[in-house]
């Protein structure tokens, strides 16, 4: 790879120009780490920098990192001004909330963001700034009158007397959002499930997460409303995700589901590992040490996609199906009785022995029909997700 080239890591912003924004402050600095965030997820990128940002980083540093046009004066060209899909503007400072406010247009940033707004663009506005100025009630007036534009005001964290900026990470997730807005509403659930044998001993099946949340995120970013309803997890699930329900027991995330499919749920990826088999009553306290064998007895749990069978019969039903020592063909052949059986719309399946392994494929998309396509990635898998809910919906 070239030094400036970047890894693909999505596709939720390909095909979008857009404009970012450097105001000064010493948060000018992560310029170079947002600016390849973007093109990471395929955005072209076009910066203007203040003249207070140029003395705290260079626009060859810029330039660098975006790989595009870097604006530093009304002599630059700013005929492609016209030609973008958003505005981010990372840090804001107080300067630029009050300057854009009141229709200031001493900078080519603060044209950009006049003309943005007559045309309705997307514009992301991500402060920096101590607590003591974030805490004043002209800063508090400016953004509430931000607001009312349309203005998406997001802060970082509130740390060492700062309102610091948020991660690279989340600045281009939640901007993705906001630039691929639609009304999708979708439920994913993931993680592994427990069952107590007693107050510190459980039954409990493999599953990190992961998949779970990439997929959650990918959604996300592609302007979907997204809730995870979450079991056990060994991964850190993503910051800018608004919305996730911890139930780690089989029973527990069943009755939060069933809550949740009262209200107009579009798509539901059902990506947690359930316990096929649980403790149907735990004993108080403790089993004491010592006392040789124990017999646990185990019964058969509830299937989750069977009983949200006729609450979801209207929405969109991916479902996941892992199985061990099968051949591709037998495994395509379960998954669509999965299907059929519970009124899916597709299913993705993999097989134990593949999990993890460069050279064997992430896993199959079924769809209803039959039809079944290799997914040799996570991308491909989300890629896939997003195609049959948009062929669904």
């Amino acid at each position: 790879m070239r030094d400036t080239d970047v890894e693909p890591r999505g596709t939720s912003l390909s095909g979008k120009h857009i404009l970012l924004g450097v105001s000064g402050g010493i948060a000018a600095v992560d310029t170079i780490k947002v600016s390849r965030e973007l093109r990471r997820h395929g955005a072209k990128v076009t910066v203007i920098m203040t003249k207070s940002s140029q003395k705290i980083i260079t626009p060859l540093a810029v330039r660098w990192a975006a790989q595009g046009d870097v604006i530093t004066d009304w002599e630059g060209d700013l005929t492609g001004l016209s030609e973008f899909d958003a505005v981010l503007v990372v840090p804001t400072t107080r300067n630029t909330l009050a300057s854009f406010l009141h229709g200031m247009m001493n900078s080519p940033l603060l044209m950009a963001l006049s003309a943005a707004r007559s045309r309705n663009t997307p514009i992301m506005m991500v402060p920096s700034m101590h607590n003591d100025l974030a805490k004043d009630h002209i800063t508090k007036d400016l953004v509430e009158e931000c607001l009312k534009l349309g203005v998406n005001i997001h802060w970082g964290n509130n740390e060492e007397g700062k309102m610091k900026t948020p991660s690279h990470q989340e600045i281009v997730a939640v901007l993705a959002h906001k630039v691929n807005r639609n009304n999708t509403s979708v439920v994913v659930t993931l993680g592994a499930t427990r069952s107590q044998i007693d107050d510190i001993r459980s039954v409990v099946n493999s599953s990190s997460g992961r998949t779970g949340y990439t997929i959650a995120d990918d959604l996300f970013r592609h302007g979907m409303d997204v809730t995870c309803v979450s079991g056990i997890t060994s991964v850190q699930k993503p910051s800018w995700l608004p919305l996730n329900i911890i139930c780690p027991e089989p029973e527990e995330m069943l009755q939060e589901l069933k809550a949740l499919a009262k209200d107009k749920i579009h798509v539901w990826i059902h990506a947690a590992a359930v316990l096929d088999y649980v403790v149907p009553e735990s004993i108080e306290g403790k089993i004491a040490s010592l006392q040789g064998d124990l017999d646990i007895k185990l019964v058969e749990s509830k299937k989750h996609i069977k009983e949200l069978s006729d609450l979801c019969k209207d929405s969109i039903r991916i479902g996941f199906k892992l199985e061990s020592g099968v051949k591709q063909k037998d495994l395509v052949h379960r998954a669509l009785a999965q299907i059929k059986k519970h009124n899916m719309t597709a299913t993705i399946a993999n097989r134990l022995e593949d999990y993890g392994l460069s050279d064997k494929p992430r896993g199959w998309l079924i769809d209803e029909m039959g039809a079944h396509f290799i997914l040799n990635n996570e991308i491909e898998m989300c890629e896939a997700i997003r195609s049959v809910i948009s062929n669904n919906r």
